[in-house]
């Protein structure tokens, strides 16, 4: 199945296009190939932080919530017995 591609245009610092031009240089491929991939990986990244953050505010809006009192406590009580063990 074929793509509709189209042509963009953006401007970046030499010193990264020349970064980008050698990476398509060791992996035999074009700019183009690169630039794509690199899209693809951001907006992978994108879509998964945003699908945290959606499960974040449906937790919260649940009231499956943790007060900042209770996690500070659980981080003394974790780095307490770090310390203890470390002795030994």
């Amino acid at each position: 199945m074929a793509v509709d591609m189209k042509p963009v245009t953006f401007r970046t610092p030499s010193p990264k296009l020349d970064k980008i031009d050698a990476l398509a240089e060791a992996q035999q491929r074009d700019r183009t190939f690169i630039l794509n991939e690199a899209i693809d990986h951001y907006l992978a990244m994108q879509e998964y932080h945003i699908g945290l953050i959606q499960d974040g505010l449906r937790d919260a809006e649940a009231g499956n919530v943790v007060s900042h009192q209770n996690v500070g406590q659980a981080l003394a009580a974790e780095r307490a017995s770090r310390k203890s063990k470390a002795r030994r």
